[in-house]
């Protein structure tokens, strides 16, 4: 038996003993791409039907989103976030939360806060974008970030961005300016690699080069390789994130999708790593002695 084959076995072997809860871990990693989006609809159906507990472990964020009710982000064995599906995906606790639900990867700048003439603007890159009075409202601590030294990291998703003309006309002091890179179009929708250098120099190549900024625009748009275009940011769909902590400086709506306790888990990963150098380090001591 192939390896998918074995993985559907055991599946089918699992299903038979009827148990009170189920424990997956990947198993459908070895099966091809059209197989997988299949068997995904079947365990989601089998799901239902028994109304049985599934612990589903998975690295496929494409998994994670379509199967699950409530999902547990985890990082070096810590708890990041957890949420429904969609609450993730709208309000990332922190950065690798953010950076690991979405595809493509969710862009992200250093920036700051400046407030001019009672508006508060995000600048980066070369780029400043006015933010509305909804994203304001949503920013804890505001006075913290604005007009002050303490950096942002400011998140915006591929899908967050558009090249439109009549969205660009109304969006006013929210586009940005960039260069069309590079340009993948995949039928339903065009993705657009993106520089702020508006001159075309001799790029970059390798670990010095700046990520690009990935737009995903409708695929009937017109924009071309190396053009230089405006894009505009759906601001109150941004995210921002405190430099130092990476934790979202922006409050959540709807349902309490903000848990400190998990927004911690960064800085108790910091506190773990020098336990651990302590306990190495006095290892090593014995050794010695």
């Amino acid at each position: 038996l192939s390896g998918g084959q074995k993985q559907r076995v055991a599946l089918g072997r699992a299903i038979v003993r009827e148990p009170k809860v189920f424990l997956l871990d990947e198993p459908l990693s070895n099966l091809d791409a059209k197989l997988r989006a299949s068997m995904r609809t079947e365990i989601t159906k089998l799901h239902q039907r028994l109304g049985t507990t599934f612990i589903y472990v998975t690295h496929d964020q494409v998994e994670a989103m379509t199967m699950g009710t409530r999902i547990v982000v985890m990082k070096d064995g810590l708890i990041q976030q957890v949420d429904t599906p969609i609450h993730l995906f709208d309000y990332p606790a922190n950065l690798f939360v953010a950076g690991f639900i979405g595809t493509p990867q969710m862009n992200f700048f250093d920036a700051k806060l400046v407030g001019e003439n009672n508006k508060v603007y995000v600048e980066f890159e070369n780029a400043k974008v006015e933010l509305t009075q909804n994203m304001v409202s949503r920013i804890r601590n505001i006075d913290d970030y604005v007009n002050t030294d303490k950096p942002i990291v400011f998140g915006v998703r591929p899908e967050n961005l558009n090249d439109d003309e009549e969205t660009i006309a109304k969006s006013n002091n929210m586009t940005i300016e960039v260069r069309v890179d590079q340009l993948e179009r995949l039928g339903a929708e065009t993705l657009l690699y993106c520089k702020f250098e508006l001159e075309d120099n001799n790029d970059v190549i390798g670990e010095g080069a700046k990520k690009p900024l990935i737009a995903k625009v409708d695929g009937r748009s017109t924009t071309s390789q190396g053009e230089i275009i405006k894009l505009a940011l759906g601001v109150d769909h941004c995210h921002m994130f405190d430099k130092d902590t990476e934790l979202s400086i922006l409050e959540g709506e709807g349902t309490k999708a903000y848990v400190p306790e998990y927004n911690n888990a960064k800085l108790a990963q910091q506190a773990l790593e020098e336990q651990e150098a302590l306990a190495n380090a006095k290892s090593k001591k014995k050794k010695k002695d």
